[in-house]
């Protein structure tokens, strides 16, 4: 099976890249369980808001290149962030509505990479900042936004569900 992410891989250094965006390739379980050491380390409250930041500034570095490198502009930067994301392992994205007038999106996740163990208790947290990022990035950065977990498949939900806002 040929991938849809063109993957590029330097022979020189063994770099490998996606659109000019380098990228590291490790086992899920390898990145799992780093994820899990340091959630058990600083308390899953303070590593949720640390990744909060780190993803938001991530996910609006990543749609300003890629805006750029594919003409992309408005939503289609949103939904463009989405489909990569869904094609990277990390679960199937979905934008249930999308309103960068009002700073307001949901996003449906299915196969949360973080939601599989089902343990009761939210787990997929690390996507909080990613969505407001992207969104905020479409906007031109009108307006500071937030995002919320309203439901998370690690809970026995059929699937995750955020929800992007105004900060208040």
């Amino acid at each position: 099976m040929k991938p849809e992410v063109p993957i590029e891989v330097d022979p020189g250094t063994g770099e490998w890249s996606v659109d000019g965006v380098p990228m590291i390739l490790v086992p899920r379980h390898f990145f799992l369980n780093n994820h899990l050491a340091v959630e058990s380390a600083l308390g899953a409250e303070k590593y949720a808001a640390l990744l909060f930041h780190a993803g938001h500034k991530s996910a609006h570095v990543w749609c300003e290149k890629e805006a750029k490198t594919h003409g992309l502009q408005g939503t289609a930067v949103f939904h463009h962030y989405m489909k990569r994301l869904s094609q990277r392992g990390w679960g199937q994205f979905r934008v249930e509505s999308l309103d960068p007038q009002a700073g307001r999106a949901r996003v449906q996740v299915r196969h949360s990479v973080f939601a599989r163990e089902r343990d009761g208790a939210k787990r997929c947290y690390m996507f909080r900042g990613w969505f407001p990022g992207a969104l905020e990035f479409v906007m031109g950065g009108r307006l500071k936004l937030t995002s919320s977990e309203l439901q998370c498949a690690a809970e026995g939900a059929e699937c995750c569900v955020f929800e992007v806002a105004p900060a208040k």
